[in-house]
C-alpha cells in the first residue's frame, strides 16, 4: 500500500479514509491498515507519528512487508469502515524541523569540508549525526553552523520529486540512494539533493534555526549533537534556568559565573590538600598510639575498628609496619555485617600474611588475597570483630 497523503502534503493533519484490515501481529498487538494514511511509519532515522483513528489512540506505526500498520489501543474498528484520522501535529512538525535541519547540516559539512555523515538519530530532546572523520575543530563547527543557518534564513524552497532509477543521473545526489524504485528526492536547489522518504516542510525558513550543542567520540569518529527549531528555544530555556540558579548560588553575575566557579574549584583543591595533610598527621599520631612504648623483639598489634574503610586500614597498616619493622598486625573493620581484614608484617618479621588470610577467609565467607608481607579480604558474617580475633588465636 502506497503512503500517499503525507507525501502529497506533510502539513495535512486530519483526513478521512477506509479501514482495510484489522489484525494482530506476532506480539499480539492490534493494528489496522488504511486505504491511505497521514501517519508516517518509523524509518530513515525519523520516528513514527502518533495520533488517533476515530478517537482510538494510535501509539505506533510501522511498515511491514509493504503495508503500513497502525497499532491501536483497542480493536473497535471494522474493516470497510470510513474513519477520521488525526496525527499529533506538534510531534510531526518537530520531526520535520529536526529531519530537515539534519539534511542542511550534513550538506554544509560536505560543501565546506567534504565531511560525510554516516548515520542520523532523531531523539526526544537531542538529534545526532555521526561524521566520517576522526576530529573536527571548533572553527569548523562554527563555520558549518553559520552556513546552515544562512540556508535557513534565505528561506529556500524545499522540493520533493518522485523519480525513476534512470533519472537519477540528472541530479547531483549527496549520496547514493538505497532503493531502485519509488525513489523520492528531497531537494534544496543549488545546495542539497538527497533521496529521502521522511517528512519535510516546504521551505528552509520553517526550520527556524540550528544550534550545534556538543561533540563526542563514538567508535573512533565524531558524533555531533544538535537541535533545530522549537528545540533550540527549549534548550535556551533550560540552560538559562540552570544559569540563573548557578548565579544565585554563587552570588555572581552571569558574566562572572566562570570566574566564580574557577575560584570555587581552586579553593576546593586547596581544601582537599589541607584535609589530606591533616588526615596524614592523624594517621601518624594513630601509628604512635598503636606502637606505644613497646620494645619487644616482635610487636604484635590487633585492633577492631568500626566504620573504617579497608583503604584507610591498608594505609594505616603500611605506615605502622614501616615504623616498626619487627611488627605484625591484624586490623579488622566492622561495617554493617561485613568484616574486612588487613594483615601486614614488617621487613624484620617472618610471619606469613598470605597463609594467614587463607585461613581467615572461610570463617567470614570472604574473598581476598595478598602476599607474605601484606594481605586483605572481606566477607559477610554474623561474627563480630572480637569473635573473629578469638578464632584467629586458635590457629
Amino acid at each position: 500500500m502506497k503512503r500517499k497523503l503525507f507525501y502529497v502534503d506533510p502539513y495535512q493533519q486530519r483526513g478521512i479514509t477506509e479501514v482495510v484490515t484489522l489484525a494482530k501481529d506476532d506480539l499480539e498487538r492490534w493494528y489496522v491498515t488504511l486505504e491511505e494514511t497521514l501517519f508516517f511509519p518509523t524509518g530513515g532515522g525519523q520516528p513514527n507519528d502518533v495520533g488517533r483513528i476515530k478517537d482510538i489512540v494510535v501509539f505506533d506505526v510501522e511498515e511491514v512487508e509493504g503495508e503500513i500498520r497502525h497499532y491501536i489501543a483497542e480493536p473497535s474498528l471494522e474493516v470497510g469502515e470510513s474513519v477520521d484520522m488525526e496525527i499529533n501535529w506538534h510531534r510531526r512538525f518537530d520531526f520535520m524541523q529536526q529531519h530537515t535541519g539534519q539534511h542542511i547540516l550534513t550538506a554544509s559539512f560536505v560543501e565546506l569540508f567534504g565531511i560525510q555523515t554516516t548515520s542520523f538519530h532523531l531523539g526526544k530532546e537531542i538529534v545526532t549525526i555521526d561524521l566520517d572523520v576522526k576530529k573536527v575543530s571548533d572553527e569548523q563547527l562554527l563555520e558549518v553552523e553559520k552556513r546552515a543557518n544562512q540556508i535557513i534564513l534565505e528561506n529556500r524552497l524545499i522540493e520533493t520529486k518522485w523519480v525513476s532509477k534512470d533519472e537519477l543521473d540528472a541530479y547531483p545526489l549527496r549520496k547514493q540512494v538505497a532503493v531502485e524504485e519509488d525513489i523520492r528526492l528531497v531537494i534544496i536547489p543549488d545546495f542539497d539533493y538527497n533521496g529521502c522518504g521522511g517528512t519535510h516542510p516546504s521551505s528552509t525558513g520553517q526550520i527556524g534555526t540550528i544550534k550545534i550543542l556538543d561533540t563526542e567520540m563514538q567508535k573512533g569518529n565524531v558524533r555531533l549533537h544538535f537541535v533545530c527549531g522549537n528545540r533550540v528555544v527549549d534548550q535556551l530555556h533550560r540552560k538559562q534556568k540552570t544559569l540563573q540558579e548557578v548565579t544565585q548560588l554563587l552570588s555572581a553575575s552571569e558574566d562572572g559565573v566562570v570566574k566564580s566557579v574557577k575560584v570555587l574549584l581552586e579553593n576546593g583543591k586547596k581544601l582537599e590538600k589541607t584535609l589530606e595533610e591533616a588526615h596524614q598527621q592523624l594517621l601518624n599520631y594513630e601509628v604512635k598510639e598503636l606502637l606505644g612504648n613497646q620494645k619487644e623483639e616482635t610487636v604484635s598489634i590487633e585492633r577492631v575498628f568500626r566504620h573504617r574503610s579497608i583503604q584507610q586500614l591498608q594505609k594505616l597498616a603500611r605506615l605502622t609496619v614501616a615504623e616498626a619493622t619487627n611488627s605484625q598486625l591484624i586490623f579488622i573493620a566492622e561495617n554493617d555485617g561485613l568484616l574486612q581484614v588487613v594483615l601486614a608484617r614488617g621487613t624484620d618479621n617472618q610471619a606469613n600474611m598470605k597463609q594467614l588470610i587463607v585461613q581467615i577467609l572461610p570463617l567470614i565467607n570472604g574473598k581476598g588475597g595478598g602476599s607474605e608481607n601484606f594481605a586483605q579480604g572481606g566477607g559477610e558474617t554474623d561474627l563480630t570483630g572480637e569473635q573473629l580475633l578469638e578464632k584467629i588465636h586458635s590457629f
